[in-house]
């Protein structure tokens, strides 16, 4: 056992014990991406006390483990290619009053990893399931891109299709959207993702590299600059990726906004026309809602 690791096992403990922990229950353990500290004591705490522990690799979760001292007896593999088979065992074991916990290789279970089937299958028979938020590559990029505004939003993509000419339909595809998108890449895929993203031009990217670990790279560049960036050093084709496109940048004109929301009133609710106006035309939404009260109480203003 790492000597580091044992205050965080006795800390877990106590800051965590307290808490109710059901039987018959499905715990989903988000696990660090790189970054053996960013686990959360309670995420040690349910490790430790769980009876059986699913995972997506065992090998990999037996290692991680062992690194914070814990050993465990009842392992289940449960991955992309087994996960209805492994649902139901899971399910048999919370059915007989075990607590069960989800672990995927990395982060959180369930998003861009298995673990999704499991908790619908958990859930349909009516057990609990109880999430341990922790480490994920999609919510780390976003903080560091500073590209949502306070009327932001952004879409998960993740992993664009792996053929060719797919991958680049999905690009054309990604520029009618004007929030900030979030993709995921291996890296043998990085270079041709890369090569299809100069598609966009002079849109901004936010490229994170090896997220969380000792060699962790977060740079922003226009998409037509992406490739260019990675041949810079062969050190930038190794590790995992998470990046955001930016939002579109889209020039403000109060009088077309006024022009689109009054069309928008003319067929909708208040509500709907004002977020269907801030997004064609990046118009803030409170000043738009202020409009649309306006012009509904006087059509002539």
């Amino acid at each position: 056992m790492s000597a580091s690791f044992a205050p965080a096992l006795a800390a877990a403990r106590d800051a965590a014990a307290a808490q109710h922990y059901p039987q018959g229950a499905l715990y989903i353990v988000a696990t660090p991406i790189g970054n053996l500290a960013d686990i959360s004591l309670r995420a040690l705490h349910v490790l430790q006390m769980v009876d059986a522990l699913a995972c997506e690799d065992t090998r990999h979760t037996q290692a991680l483990l062992r690194a914070y001292g814990i050993e465990k007896q009842a392992w289940l593999s449960v991955h992309r290619h087994n996960e209805m088979e492994g649902a139901q065992e899971v399910l048999r074991r919370l059915q007989l009053g075990q607590r069960v916990a989800y672990a995927s290789d990395a982060g959180t279970p369930g998003i861009s990893d298995p673990g999704a089937r499991v908790v619908e299958t958990v859930r349909a028979a009516g057990l609990p399931v109880i999430p341990l938020p922790g480490a994920s590559s999609i919510t780390a990029i976003m903080s560091a891109t500073g590209s949502l505004g306070e009327e932001g939003g952004f879409v998960f993509f993740g992993f664009l299709p792996a053929k060719g000419g797919e991958r680049q339909q999905a690009v054309e595809s990604l520029r009618q959207e004007p929030r900030a998108v979030v993709l995921l890449e291996a890296p043998h895929r990085i270079a041709a993702l890369a090569e299809t993203l100069a598609l966009l031009g002079t849109r901004q990217l936010t490229v994170g590299r090896e997220l969380t670990k000792q060699f962790e790279e977060i740079a922003t560049l226009p998409c037509a600059g992406f490739a260019a960036w990675l041949a810079a050093s062969p050190q930038r084709t190794r590790g995992e990726f998470a990046l955001v496109l930016h939002p579109v940048a889209i020039a403000r004109d109060d009088g077309d906004q006024e022009r689109v929301l009054k069309l928008l009133l003319a067929e909708l609710p208040v509500k709907t026309a004002v977020k269907l106006a801030a997004e064609i035309t990046g118009g803030s939404r409170n000043e738009l809602y202020e409009k649309a009260l306006s012009l509904k109480k006087d059509p002539g203003s």
